[in-house]
């Protein structure tokens, strides 16, 4: 792709976003997040300033150990995090761990150019991927220190493909990868990137055994599992949730926790009403009182399913039926096999867990249902499955560090 077609491609998006907005809750809030261009004001000389970009929420629970970790060897820098989405945003726009959290401005040649003036980073960490030219070119031409953590590169790319060359640019904004497999070590290298990569492993693996490790729990939930077995089917959209309507209807003496990954009101109710004996989470407290019984509890708010997972003798993670599967390692980390469905290939979690069967993946609702039966009925291969999810997260912790003590040995954040 040339500049030419890229800037077509920028100037498409932003009308495409404008016309959604009109009915798209997520795009007004994409537009309107946007009318205010970021500052941070005056920063005492010195200072050395961190600048974090996610591409949404996903990306940056991926990012949040490295940002806490630096967070607590360097008390005296600032932390600027932006996000592209609004996903990422809304629900993060008041975490505490950054000084200033904002979207990022459109991608273009003055907008770069105005916000890296605004901020003047000292150090740049870009989580995972989101390859916006104009910044990352910016930042290059200012020499910028700028790490890619958690990256994973795929053949598919246009970085590897011969009309990728303004791609091939992009990547030598980077001081220094941080990639998740040697898969991706060997793309890089393709390209001539070889100096400068290290397989550090993937740091969402650091943040959930840090969430399960400083577990609290959650209020009404264990009086509404009780003595019963507990599935957790989280991140949920409409397909997976079709696969789960017979065997929740048909096992009232089994406890089902659903968390939707889309919390809209109008949503929240068609899943109610595929699930007619379900209550929601905000009214739960109510139901226990007045002695209501339900084997379904529908979550209607966002936060608290990395918790949820704990309860669950077997889980199921949404979003492999075509909108991309979720963070499946929040249930592993717990120790609890997980289920999902079958566009599961790109997610190299996903791989692994099935092969040391502690992940299952499913067709439709008549294969989901044989192996929930099967696992809730075998007990030996629910604790072996069990076993083997804790086992494969807990191995591949670390990540962090070794990102940590890149910074530190090439003094990054020292001035």
């Amino acid at each position: 792709m040339s500049i030419f077609f890229y800037n077509i491609f920028l100037g498409l998006y932003l009308i495409g976003v404008r016309l959604l907005s009109i009915w798209n809750p997520k795009a007004k809030l994409w537009l309107t997040g946007r009318k205010i261009f970021p500052t941070i004001g005056n920063i005492q000389p010195g200072t050395p300033i961190i600048w974090m970009h996610c591409a949404s929420l996903g990306e940056f629970e991926q990012g949040r150990p490295v940002l806490e970790s630096v967070r607590d060897l360097y008390p005296n820098a600032k932390i600027i995090l932006t996000f592209f989405s609004p996903s990422g945003y809304e629900v993060q726009k008041n975490y505490k761990g950054a000084d200033h959290i904002f979207y990022l401005p459109m991608d273009s040649a003055a907008n770069a150019r105005k916000f890296i003036n605004a901020i003047n980073p000292t150090l740049v960490l870009w989580v995972k991927y989101e390859y916006w030219f104009y910044y990352l070119n910016e930042l290059k031409k200012r020499g910028i220190p700028t790490l890619l953590i958690s990256g994973i590169f795929r053949e598919e790319q246009p970085f590897f493909k011969f009309y990728g060359g303004m791609w091939k640019r992009v990547l030598g904004a980077f001081t220094h990868f941080f990639v998740q497999n040697e898969a991706s070590v060997k793309l890089l290298s393709s390209v001539d990137i070889n100096q400068n990569v290290t397989i550090s492993g993937d740091t969402r693996f650091d943040r959930v055994i840090a969430i399960a490790e400083k577990f609290e729990p959650i209020a009404g939930i264990e009086k509404f599992c009780g003595n019963s077995k507990v599935i957790v089917a989280g991140s949920t959209w409409e397909d997976d949730e079709a696969e789960l309507v017979h065997y929740v209807k048909a096992n009232p003496q089994i406890k089902f926790i659903i968390a939707p990954h889309e919390i809209g009101a109008d949503n929240l109710r068609d899943v109610q009403k595929e699930f007619p004996n379900s209550i929601f989470y905000s009214d739960l407290q109510q139901s226990q009182e007045k002695g209501i019984a339900s084997n379904c509890l529908i979550i209607d708010n966002i936060g608290m399913l990395s918790r949820l997972y704990k309860y669950a003798d077997i889980t199921y993670v949404g979003g492999a039926f075509g909108e991309g599967l979720h963070n499946i390692l929040e249930a592993a980390v717990y120790g609890k096999p997980v289920i999902f469905g079958p566009d599961y290939d790109k997610f190299a979690e996903a791989v692994d867990l099935i092969e040391c069967m502690a992940a299952i993946p499913i067709n439709n609702a008549l294969e989901l249902e044989e192996e929930l039966t099967f696992l809730l009925t075998n007990a030996d291969e629910l604790a072996a499955a069990s076993k083997e999810a804790k086992s494969y997260v807990y191995a591949k912790k670390g990540a962090t560090e070794k990102i940590i003590q890149f910074i530190q040995a090439k003094r990054l954040l020292t001035t």
